[in-house]
Parts: structure tokens; C-alpha cells; sequence
């Protein structure tokens, strides 16, 4: 690991060159340590996929002494032991039905596999957590299984309804609100993931393990799921034209 300043109250700690679970175990490991040892200093912490942007408070510390302190607390935590299974499981009950599948006939011919086997593949994968970002809330989980890895589409959506579950690239990740989008939708899910008592305001963190159970459209609409009248009018269009997955 390394530690490498970005301003004078700011520095950036490179804790590995690639994403992996390991990496993310170790930033997952790292942030409550920084938190509990150099709370008197921080102002904040920022984890992403590689690396941990920490900002501390110039008046209470220097720059050179706050690298020291910082390098001594990120020596103890190499020499820590941290498994996997350490990490929390989040499992997440989402509906892949036609009325919310948005991007499926996308998906399916860029991939070559029918929706279902898209299905089974995404559902039976455990993601990390890798970064969290872009929206509150909103989490880059990783990674998916090659086999359904898409491209962002070309032209972003002007709304993605919330809870819509997505790809991109390796990548898959759920909208905490409806906002703009260009990650290909598969998905829905009726948890509210933003929770204004949290001091994160979300259920994800760092390192965490998430798993999707596929659910149907009775339990997606008992969970309080929502689906637009147009929803069920495009995928009623759907169905004539191609089979769907039986799923109410």
C-alpha cells in the first residue's frame, strides 16, 4: 500500500493496481480502522475500487504527521487476517419479469442466451461491493460472469424507474432513486435502498457480499413493488413477439 497526497488536507491510499474481492476485503478492513484510530483527525473517507481518498483536518494536524500516523495504522491492518467470509451477505429479492426487464432483448442478442439463461446466470453469482458512488446509494457490484457482460448503451435513458437492477460491462448495480441511466436494465427490485437513519444512508458497504434472488410478480407486487400501467402494456407487446419466463 501506499500513500500518495493529493492537496495539503488530502491524500490517496493505493492499496492494490487491480479490483479484485482481496482488494476489497482489504479497503473493507482498512476504513472502520482508519475511523476508530484517527477519528480525532478525520474529515472524511472516501473507498472506491483500488484506493481510499482521506481528507483530515489541517488545523488539527499536519500533512507529514498525519502520512505517519496513517502509514503505522495501514501496517497493522496488512498484518491483520481478513477472510471473505468475514465480509456481510446482502441478499436482495428482484423480479426479472417482462414488464421490467427493460434492456432484455438487448441483452439476449448481444450475449447469444435466451433471457432465462441470462436469468440463472446473474442470479446464481455472490458480488462485492466495489465502489459506491454516482448517486447515494447506488452500488458497482462485481463482478458479473463474462458470459452477460454488455456495453452501457449508447444513449442514456432520461429515467430509470428506481430499483431497476442493471448491467454494465462486468459490472451490475441497482438505481436507488429513478434518475438519468445508461446501464442495459434486467430487473427490479422492491427494497427501498435508501435509508435516512443510516449513517451512510445505505444498506451496502465496502467489501460486501450481495446475492439476487429471483422472485415473482405476486411477491415483487406484495413487497411493495410498483409497476407502471405502460409497463404492462409494453410487455403484453413483448409477449407476442417473443416467449417470455413465466414468472407471475
Amino acid at each position: 500500500m501506499t500513500i500518495t497526497p493529493v492537496n495539503e488536507n488530502t491524500v490517496m491510499v493505493y492499496v492494490a493496481d487491480r479490483t479484485s474481492p482481496e482488494t476489497a476485503d482489504k479497503i473493507a478492513a482498512i476504513c472502520p480502522l482508519l475511523r476508530a484510530e484517527l477519528s480525532q483527525y478525520l474529515i472524511d473517507i472516501v473507498p472506491s475500487y483500488t484506493s481510499i481518498l482521506v481528507t483530515f483536518d489541517l488545523v488539527a494536524i499536519g500533512l507529514r504527521d498525519f502520512s505517519r500516523m496513517l502509514k503505522q495504522v495501514l501496517d497493522r491492518a496488512e498484518q491483520m487476517q481478513h477472510q471473505a467470509n468475514q465480509s456481510p451477505m446482502i441478499e436482495l429479492p428482484v423480479y426479472y419479469g417482462p414488464e421490467v426487464s427493460l434492456d432484455a432483448e438487448d441483452i439476449s442478442r448481444h450475449t447469444g442466451l435466451d433471457f432465462e439463461q441470462i436469468i440463472e446466470i446473474h442470479a446464481s453469482t455472490v458480488y462485492r461491493v466495489y465502489a459506491i458512488g454516482f448517486a447515494p446509494g447506488f452500488a458497482y457490484l462485481g463482478n458479473t460472469d463474462s458470459r452477460i457482460s454488455i456495453p452501457r448503451k449508447q444513449t442514456p435513458r432520461a429515467k430509470v424507474p428506481k430499483g431497476s437492477l442493471a448491467l454494465a460491462d462486468r459490472q451490475t448495480a441497482i438505481y436507488p432513486k429513478a434518475s438519468p441511466g445508461g446501464w442495459q436494465i434486467i430487473g427490479r427490485t422492491p427494497v427501498e435502498l435508501i435509508d435516512f437513519e443510516r449513517d451512510n444512508l445505505t444498506m451496502f458497504e465496502m467489501g460486501a457480499r450481495v446475492k439476487f434472488n429471483p422472485i415473482s410478480r405476486a411477491e415483487f407486487l406484495a413487497l411493495g413493488g410498483v409497476i407502471e400501467a405502460d409497463e404492462y402494456a409494453r410487455a403484453a407487446d413483448q409477449a407476442t413477439r417473443r416467449p417470455q419466463r413465466e414468472l407471475a
